[in-house]
Parts: structure tokens; sequence; C-alpha cells
């Protein structure tokens, strides 16, 4: 796998497919698998802020509003907080002993407080590299978007200015300066940028008029908003870029490399197709490289990228009445 040799979250990459954030992360049995597939990185199952806090939240229901308790809800701050991180640390030691391939540690945070303390410890358990997974909904009336840019820039530099090793960032599109924002994150120093995170999405179930879950899991045709934004930005970045969502399969995964990704993060393919399909997919990849002569990945990476396509008015275009009138069903 010489030839599709990459650089990504800061370090070189065997090849650009790189396991993405999920449950099945959280499993030494699982990663010592995709290592053996031919996985090139593993970023572990988030350690989750919101899941600490709902456990603190859950003592509180349960202990009540008693004075003797109320003196003790800081140490149980910390000690659920202390039980989380030392299980996570433990998680990131046994992956580094179990595989040679780099483990990234992920969190996801909602706010800047303890999280950047917690990089530190994480760098040292061994983690190779840490991707920040940061979103805030822009549903808050009370934060405007100057807020929210602020939270986002002053988490991602405090945790750079924490660590020695690499910080790369997992990213939403939910910004109307997107661009701007990805320029501003490349600015301060992130290793690398993945767009972008794949959200709970409600739906609802109209016979019982209830809220229920959409989707969990990606669908092939989700991969067009980050092929776009990977096209836009690759060859105007000094950062690494990676796409995820919507990665089920080689010509996919090559769409995304020849729009400018340095590699792509799949997950839901794994649920859907085991493990197990990992290496069909390298080898599609690498057979469709020999048929073209490409000879790494570097030969073709970015080639209809935004500042070397032909055509790059195809990343911007946003109106498309002119193909509707001649559409035919």
């Amino acid at each position: 796998m010489t030839k599709l040799k990459t650089h990504f979250f800061g370090l070189e990459l065997k090849n650009p497919f790189v396991v993405a954030s999920s449950g099945l992360t959280r499993s030494i049995s699982n990663i010592k698998a995709f290592a053996e597939n031919g996985a090139s990185a593993i970023v572990l199952k988030s350690l989750f802020e919101e899941e600490v806090y709902a456990e603190y939240e859950e003592i509180i229901k349960k202990e009540g509003n008693s004075h003797h308790y109320q003196e003790h809800l800081d140490y149980f701050d910390y000690e659920i907080k202390e039980k989380n991180l030392k299980e996570y640390l433990q998680l990131i030691s046994d992956a580094k002993t179990a595989v040679e391939i780099p483990i990234v540690a992920s969190i996801n945070c909602i706010s800047n407080g303890d999280w950047v303390q917690f990089a530190s410890r994480i760098e040292e358990a061994g983690a190779d590299a840490i991707e920040l997974n940061l979103f805030l909904l822009p549903s808050d009336n009370n934060r405007t978007a100057e807020d929210n840019y602020r939270f986002y820039i002053n988490t991602v530099r405090s945790v750079i200015d924490k660590v020695n090793i690499p910080v790369s960032v997992k990213i939403s599109s939910y910004f109307s300066d997107l661009g701007c924002v990805i320029k501003d994150l490349d600015k301060i120093g992130v290793a690398g940028i993945s767009m972008f995170n794949r959200f709970y999405t409600p739906d609802i179930n109209i016979n019982n008029e209830s809220l229920q879950a959409a989707s969990v899991l990606s669908e092939q045709n989700e991969y067009h908003l980050p092929l776009r934004w990977v096209g836009l930005m690759a060859g105007r970045l000094q950062c690494q870029l990676a796409a995820t969502t919507g990665i089920h399969n080689a010509e996919t995964a090559i769409k995304l490399l020849l729009a400018g990704a340095d590699a792509v993060q799949m997950a839901s393919v794994f649920y859907q197709q085991g493990i197990d399909c990992l290496p069909a997919i390298i080898a599609e990849t690498e057979k469709w490289m020999n048929e073209k002569g490409y000879e790494s990945l570097s030969d073709f990476k970015g080639k209809l990228s935004f500042t070397k396509a032909p055509n790059p008015g195809w990343y911007e275009r946003v109106q498309f009445m002119t193909y509707f009138g001649e559409y035919n069903a």
C-alpha cells in the first residue's frame, strides 16, 4: 500500500482510509480487527461532555436538594469526570498496546472548561493525536454567531497550546461564513479538519404523533456536501483535509480524493457490511489507480479541486433552474 501513503492528523498514514469515531472503536477486539483489515488510523469513540454531565444530573435527581448533599456536589462532579476520563485513558493505553497504527483520541465537547485540561492527560496516555469534535447547534437565540465563533477558535487554540501532539478538528457545516471559519482554524495551527460531523436528526411518526430518531447511519448519497467543501478548500490551506459521511465504497472515496481530501473517515459502512469490507475497498482503489496509471495518491489527489478543475464554477453554483427547464423525469 505504499502508493496510497498520505498524511492526516499531522501523521503519515499508510493509506487514506481512517476509521471514524463510533461505538465500534471503543472495543479493543474491533480495534485489532480494523488494523488487521488495513485501516491506517483509528479515531476512538468520543469522550462526550454531555454524557458526563448527564450522569452528574442523574445523581442530583436521585439525591434531591438536601443541604448535606449540596455540600458534596463539587466532589461528585469531580469524581464522575475523573471516572470517565480514567476509563478513556485506559482505552487509549490498551489500544496503543494492541495495534501499531496511529490511535487518535476524540473529545466531543460543548464547552471549553475542564475539557482543555483533559487534553494533556490524553497525550500522556499515549494518543498519537487528538480530534476535537466541536458542535454548537445555532438555535440558541441568546448566542450570536460571534459567540459561537469565539467558542470554536478559543477552545481549539487552548488545546493546541496545551499539548505537543497534533490537534485536528471535526466541524459541522452550520456556519454562515464556513469558508472563513475553516481558514481561521487553519491559521491557528490545526493539523487537520474533518468535514463534516453527522448528527442525530429527529423525525416525526404521524401515526402516534411522536418524535423519533431518523436514520442513525449515513446513506451512500450523503457525501455530496463534504465533497463540495473539500473541493472548495483543497489547495488553499496549510492543514490537511478529511471527508466524512456517506463514504461506503471505493468509488465515493476516490471522488473525495480527486476533490482534494487527504483522507476519508468511515463508520456507517462497517455497521452495515462489517469490518472485513475494508480490504475490498482498499483493493478497488488501488485497482482504479493502476488502470489510470497513477503511481501515488499525490498523482491525482485534488485533481478536480476548485483550484485545479477546468470548470471550478461547479463548486460554487447554487441555482439550478437551468437544469429543471430541460429535466425529464
